[in-house]
């Protein structure tokens, strides 16, 4: 597989642009073995890479290298999804809403706001 890793983090569709992939390896957000990795790096099969995209911490395991970017249906054949589900759900509760009161409460009081607002400043949740 002589493909470099930001390309193939493209053509396996973890991110937008090979531009992003790029940015991301330098920013230190692709991971092998411990390691950071430059754009440059050649991917090898077997070799299982640790990658942030957005608040995702992403493990993947790298089988093959397609011959230009692919569709969503065929990325299985090209890399395996290591990623415990644990860390799907801490970032699914990281975008929860925190606003969410029942029909009929009305509006919160002073104190509850000032909760609601410690809380997503506390899980690093920015102010809209």
């Amino acid at each position: 597989m002589d493909v470099r890793i930001d390309k193939w983090l493209w053509m396996i569709r973890l991110f937008k642009t090979r531009s992003l992939a790029a940015e991301a390896c330098n920013a230190g957000k692709v991971r092998c073995a411990g390691n950071r990795l430059k754009p440059s790096k050649e991917v090898k099969a077997g070799e299982v890479y640790h990658v942030r995209v957005g608040d995702l911490e992403k493990t993947v395991k790298a089988i093959a290298a397609p011959k230009s970017r692919i569709g969503a249906a065929m990325v299985p054949q090209y890399y395996e999804d290591l990623t415990p589900p644990e860390e799907y759900d801490r970032v699914k509760a990281l975008h929860a809403k925190f606003e969410y009161r029942e029909h009929g409460e009305g509006r919160p009081t002073k104190r509850e706001r000032r909760q609601i607002e410690y809380l997503k400043n506390y899980y690093g949740e920015e102010k809209e």
